[in-house]
């Protein structure tokens, strides 16, 4: 429209747009010149690949569907993160790009491109991942991944992730997996409840994993929702599922650092708040704190050599420190 007099007659609102236009001015004259920070190289992997990017399991995250809410908390996880995501297709890790990658994460409900279905029949495929973790490949697997009835197992990398998911053909069983693990790496700033948006149930942990976090059941028995496992010389980490949220975005930090066994990086260019992101531009000497909240935040800055300082933003604000 042309009622410029209108936003006159509000100077907090033309205030208000000034800061947000200048704010941009400031994202850009950084962001455009030069690459950011990233701790890892990660690979979401899928039929598709990179047919698919950022769009697996539904094409639109604005209007979440309950059968794929917990399958794409992670997407919205990553993506404010420092690490280097591709999308690759199973072909792909057949062909050996696996080795390119910190972690690797395969996430989808049984039955779909995206968790693999009969893709999983293929020795050559699950023997490039096994392998892949085997070396000291991080992989991360989400509500159903690697599932196929197929071989005595559900999920095909069972072995790997240690964990598998009981089709009732195994009711004779009482699996008592309620024996949580405390003060493990990857749970280490959870304060509340993990929501993992449902989720996939009736998963239970073999022997050598284990259980971050469980929902107790019937008989005993009990979902199991968050477990870690090593296999070789590689670690693998099972999500029922996940919802975006700050608390979820640390804690899938947490769990790909551990997974790439690179936990001594996680305070270097980091904010201890949840609340608050750091972003770091080392070619331009700038990190960036914000504030994702409308409520003010304090944090504790690390800098990229893990030197730390307290700092307080405002609501919504960005805070640019040099360094």
């Amino acid at each position: 429209g042309g009622y410029l007099q209108i936003a006159d007659k509000f100077p907090k609102f033309c205030e208000a747009v000034a800061g947000i236009c200048q704010e941009f001015r400031d994202i850009y004259d950084v962001a455009a010149k030069y690459e950011p920070y990233n701790v890892l190289k990660i690979a979401v992997l899928s039929y598709w690949g990179k047919e698919k990017s950022w769009m697996t399991n539904m094409v639109s995250q604005d209007a979440p569907f309950p059968r794929t809410a917990a399958l794409l908390g992670y997407l919205e996880c990553i993506s404010g993160l420092p690490v280097d995501i591709s999308f690759i297709s199973f072909a792909e890790a057949k062909a050996g790009k696996l080795k390119e990658f910190d972690v690797v994460i395969n996430s989808g409900n049984a039955g779909t491109s995206f968790s693999g279905d009969t893709c999983w029949a293929d020795e050559s495929l699950v023997t490039a991942v096994r392998e892949y973790i085997a070396a000291g490949g991080g992989f991360i697997g989400i509500g159903e991944p690697s599932a196929l009835s197929y071989g005595g197992r559900f999920f095909q990398l069972a072995d790997a992730l240690g964990v598998d998911k009981d089709m009732s053909f195994s009711m004779m069983f009482n699996r008592y997996n309620n024996c949580i693990v405390n003060g493990h790496f990857i749970t280490e700033d959870v304060t509340a409840d993990i929501d993992y948006a449902g989720g996939s149930d009736y998963v239970f942990a073999l022997d050598g994993a284990k259980i971050l976090d469980c929902v107790p059941a019937q008989a005993g028995n009990c979902h199991v929702k968050l477990a870690a496992n090593e296999y070789f010389g590689g670690r693998t980490v099972y999500l029922a599922g996940l919802k975006y949220n700050a608390e979820n975005t640390r804690l899938f930090y947490r769990a790909m650092l551990w997974c790439a066994g690179k936990e001594r990086l996680l305070y270097k260019a980091f904010s201890s708040n949840v609340n608050v992101e750091c972003n770091y531009y080392p070619q331009g000497g700038k990190y960036a704190l914000v504030n994702n909240t409308a409520a003010p935040q304090t944090t504790t800055f690390y800098d990229i050599d893990g030197n730390a300082k307290e700092v307080s933003l405002k609501a919504n604000e960005i805070k640019w420190i040099d360094g």
